[in-house]
């Protein structure tokens, strides 16, 4: 079976669908490229010396890992002189990267989770890279984080790449979602899986347990009857999975099935949740909507949620529709019981 190269993918998605200017697919195929540069340094590990921390914080307060340091530096050096972008944002930096005045802007803004699930790093567990794409907003040349703050339904392309046993990029232009795996051997991204579709009901969920403890009402109630199996109210035993890293958590969803939660809690009764819109939540809820799933706050979709400020943070459940919508409907019930 002859495979299709991700160029050769958008080049079709632009002549079929009309789905991908010119400068939305250069800024695709150079991010692309920036995740087999970020791949390289991730699978060297020790050989590159680049494990452990960098001796910094970011923006959020958390140590940083070399290699969140690495992959921030390389997806903004790869996208910041083509003339397809005019700015980015990314979790690893306070404010937004303005193209410099030498080179050409661009009428796209990405925003990148340049290595998710960097806890995962040291002990050689599956990692990746988020990204999202907006369109700029106005014709002047300037740009302000106001820019950023539109709510993921106006996401003009969304995707990851997740760095584990395969090296697999997963993209939506809002024409479903592709697959492609890293073919080592000759560089290319070859499109293994298209028209990914989630299951629309699962027995598996993906949550921190050790958080419990801290979980709203309608959270604890929700996961005790997953829990309580065949005999209890859903009538059905549940697998529960956890890798701490999205990525690999919400890979396995589209794969598979499944839903993954990250709510608010009361640990920190200050963040109003522990995932970024931006850079993590709103990505991930454009592919999995696309791959047919689901994706809310608890209380509303979560691709509504206009943005306040551009390090936002908010409770996250996305997966199969079906135990999605179950997960809603104990959070209305909550609300209605608390009148």
């Amino acid at each position: 079976m002859k495979r299709i190269s991700l160029t050769q993918y958008l080049v079709e998605q632009q002549r079929e669908y009309g789905l991908i200017p010119g400068q939305l697919r250069l800024l695709i195929e150079v991010v692309a490229r920036a995740c087999k540069r970020i791949a390289i340094a991730v699978n060297k590990g020790a050989l590159g010396d680049v494990l452990g921390t960098a001796g910094t914080a970011n923006v959020q307060g958390e140590v940083q890992k070399k290699l969140d340091v690495i992959s921030n530096e390389v997806l903004i050096e790869a996208n910041e002189w083509g003339g397809h972008l005019a700015a980015m944002a990314s979790e690893e930096m306070d404010s937004i990267h303005v193209v410099p005045n030498r080179y050409p802007q661009g009428e796209y803004m990405l925003l990148f989770d340049p290595l998710d699930g960097s806890s995962n790093i040291d002990v050689n567990v599956s990692i990746g890279t988020i990204f999202s794409v907006l369109r700029k907003i106005g014709h002047g040349r300037g740009v302000t984080e106001e820019d950023f703050l539109q709510p993921g339904k106006q996401q003009a392309a969304a995707g990851y790449c997740v760095y584990g046993p395969q090296t697999t990029l997963v993209l939506t232009v809002g024409n479903g979602v592709a697959m492609f795996t890293l073919d080592r051997e000759t560089g290319s991204w070859l499109l293994t899986q298209h028209e990914t579709t989630i299951p629309e009901d699962t027995n598996e969920f993906a949550i921190n347990m050790s958080n419990m403890r801290h979980w709203a009402p309608p959270v604890k109630r929700y996961i005790g009857e997953c829990l309580a199996g065949s005999e209890g109210p859903r009538g059905k035993d549940f697998n529960m999975r956890w890798v701490a890293s999205m990525v690999a958590d919400v890979h396995r969803i589209l794969t598979r099935g499944g839903i993954f939660i990250y709510p608010a809690d009361l640990k920190d009764p200050s963040k109003a949740g522990r995932l970024r819109l931006m850079y993590e939540a709103n990505p991930m809820a454009f592919l999995v909507e696309q791959a047919g799933g689901a994706a809310t706050t608890g209380r509303s979709r979560l691709m509504e949620v206009t943005p306040s400020q551009l390090h936002q943070r908010v409770p996250v459940f996305l997966g199969s529709r079906e135990e999605v919508a179950e997960a809603v409907r104990y959070h209305h019930a909550h609300d209605n019981a608390q009148g």
